[in-house]
């Protein structure tokens, strides 16, 4: 998926997969480890915040699981630049894939991809386990 060159986006769901459920494939682990530049959004530290304190009051990981998880998505975040959510952003993200039934967190995480995308060029890759994001994001 990348050739060391690539910029990659890193959406939430890929993160919380990896860290929470059963890591990251070969290819998105090559796709992270090789790219130049990793992307996400600000959107993403809130859903993966969410999702920890989600599974802290149900009780669903221990105490030392939750840190260990907290740790890792913290460093995957630390290696990556954060987009913040602008008017920009949040403008297109109303507008974004009128005929796909995009959920609003996904129409933002779509919005933000494809506005960096015209930024930083086409070799802008969308890392995600979201089959409609992706479905999305390759009609854009």
């Amino acid at each position: 998926m990348s050739d060391g060159s690539a910029v990659v986006y890193l959406e939430t769901s890929v993160v919380l997969r990896a860290v929470l459920e059963r890591g990251l494939s070969p290819d998105a682990e090559r796709s992270i480890g090789e790219a130049r530049y990793l992307i996400t959004s600000r959107l993403s530290l809130v859903e993966a915040a969410r999702a920890l304190l989600r599974l802290r009051s149900r009780q669903a990981l221990s105490e030392d699981a939750l840190a260990d998880a907290t740790r890792e998505i913290d460093s995957l975040w630390a290696h990556c630049t954060i987009w913040e959510l602008t008017p920009a952003v949040c403008d297109l993200a109303a507008q974004v894939s009128p005929l796909r039934a995009l959920r609003t967190l996904d129409a933002l995480h779509l919005a933000t991809y494809l506005l960096a995308r015209r930024r930083l060029g086409e070799d802008l890759s969308l890392l995600t386990v979201d089959r409609r994001l992706e479905e999305a994001a390759a009609a854009s």
